[in-house]
């Protein structure tokens, strides 16, 4: 099974705007991981 593009995308750039981190070390991210990072950026925004 592959993960949406769209998803990845989204993903990667909402990393990308808090984190600042370049675009080659979002993508070595594991799935799992970055959906945790983008969950912990959520919750300290208060979404």
């Amino acid at each position: 099974m592959t993960y949406a593009a769209d998803l990845l995308y989204e993903e990667v750039a909402y990393l990308a705007y808090h984190f600042h981190w370049p675009l080659d070390e979002l993508l070595d991210l594991e799935h799992p991981e970055r959906l945790r990072f983008v969950a912990q950026i959520a919750r300290l925004n208060g979404q």
